[in-house]
């Protein structure tokens, strides 16, 4: 989509989400409670508001499970070719996957925390391998501008990438909804968003040049589109050639002998460890949005944000099933297109953005309202770089922020006519829901329930 552009729109996005959760960051430690945006706004304007966030962010959290479980067939297809080259085995796969996870988070069987970090270190480490390896045997500068320069998009292309690009923000929210089960989450979760900005731009930039250097815009987007990294290891390791590297390194037999053995495993292991790895931190992602979920929509029935059985615990294995199962089921119907088109990874991006440019844009637009609401309030970590106005502070990240995710996500709605039906229809069913459950309970649409 975005072709030569995408080292570009990857830095733009990049500073978005510096900005986004910069955001997160004062707001979950002024308000360290399950809901994100969802509850930011409840308390710097009022219910409505809390509940047109927590359903966006609802739908982001759905698309989320979508497009991660969509993905990973890509990846196994280095063991099955279906599932890269076949729509039936790819989507069928797929659906799977998530049914499998929805079971899974019914039944409330415990992740393992600890294991899950060391394969999301173990697959920054494999990245940064691979960014290295990618910069050291490809990269020619001459080579990169031409695929820059050569292969940039139109306006409207290039402005469409920095919306699917948003794609990279998934987790921001994450950190905010486990604030709640955290010790000292006025203190950690700022930690946690600083080492995310920190590892996201080095990832971000590290990708783009060595796909650039490894592949052209043209490869990138249609043979690699939902892979680029298993792509970058392909091309990585058919360059390696292990007895020339060796020669040039070591003189002494038995260094030649090693590095050229180390290298040659190298050449071979590489493609399978990117596609293993791969494969199961997008199944921890798929699994983590449908623990965004359950989180999500417990805390919005708790605040009567949505009727009470969508927040309903199941007897035996308390786990709130019913939201689980219903927007799981939404999840798995946004897939079906996928047996019939081959764009519905592009489709599903543009969803993602839908959701969650408007909720991250109301998460902005919230920490502003609340430094105008309650300017003296204890904020345990607090933006700076502000603007003064009227004595009170606004930080300018969070005005930039709001800017930005508001203009991507109405360039969404104006680009792409499958996302702004499929978004304006969710959002509609959920505000048709909303005010019948508040004025069943003869409340206020925008007062505060108990």
């Amino acid at each position: 989509m975005a072709g030569g552009a995408t080292p570009v729109v990857l830095g733009i996005a990049g500073i978005l989400f510096i900005f986004t959760a910069l955001t997160y960051a004062e707001g979950t430690a002024m308000f360290p409670e399950a809901g994100g945006s969802a509850s930011f706004a409840r308390h710097g304007f009022n219910d409505l508001m809390g509940f047109i966030a927590g359903w966006a962010l609802m739908f982001s959290y759905i698309v989320t499970i979508s497009i991660s479980a969509y993905t990973i067939p890509s990846y196994l297809g280095l063991f099955w070719e279906p599932l890269k080259t076949s729509p039936l085995a790819h989507t069928g796969v797929a659906m799977g996957i998530v049914l499998l996870l929805m079971l899974v988070n019914v039944i409330g069987v415990r992740e393992s925390s600890q294991v899950n970090v060391w394969l999301a270190i173990l697959d920054i480490a494999t990245q940064l391998l691979i960014i290295v390896l990618a910069l050291v045997l490809l990269f020619q500068p001459a080579v990169f501008c031409q695929r820059v320069t050569g292969y940039w998009p139109s306006t409207a292309n290039l402005i469409f990438g920095i919306a699917i690009a948003a794609i990279a923000f998934t987790g921001v929210e994450t950190v905010s909804q486990m604030a709640e089960e955290t010790k000292r989450p006025q203190v950690r979760a700022p930690r946690a968003y600083m080492l995310m900005i920190v590892v996201v731009l080095l990832i971000f930039s590290g990708v783009s040049v060595s796909a650039f250097s490894a592949m052209t815009p043209s490869e990138l987007a249609s043979e690699w589109a939902t892979d680029p990294i298993a792509g970058i290891a392909h091309n990585v390791s058919a360059t390696i050639v292990p007895d020339e590297i060796a020669a040039r390194l070591f003189s002494d037999p038995i260094q030649f002998f090693l590095a050229s053995w180390f290298l040659d495993v190298l050449r071979f292991s590489l493609p399978v460890l990117v596609a293993v790895l791969a494969a199961t931190i997008l199944f921890i992602a798929t699994n983590a949005g449908l623990l965004g979920i359950s989180r999500l929509a417990f805390s919005l029935g708790r605040f009567n944000l949505v009727p009470g059985v969508m927040g309903k615990v199941h007897p035996r294995f308390k786990t709130p099933y019913m939201s689980i199962v219903v927007f799981t089921m939404v999840a798995v119907l946004l897939q079906v297109p996928g047996f019939f088109r081959s764009d519905l990874f592009e489709s599903l991006g543009g969803l993602y953005a839908f959701g969650s440019m408007l909720s991250f844009a109301l998460a902005h637009l919230s920490i502003l309202a609340l430094r105008w609401k309650m300017p003296k309030a204890e904020r345990p970590f607090k933006v700076g770089w502000n603007i003064r106005f009227r004595g009170v502070e606004f930080p300018v990240s969070a005005v930039i922020g709001l800017l930005g995710t508001a203009v991507i996500w109405a360039i969404v709605v104006i680009m792409q006519e499958y996302s702004r039906w499929v978004g304006f229809g969710w959002m509609g069913l959920g505000l048709g829901i909303y005010f019948l459950f508040r004025w069943q309970r003869k409340v206020s649409s925008t007062r505060a329930v108990k």
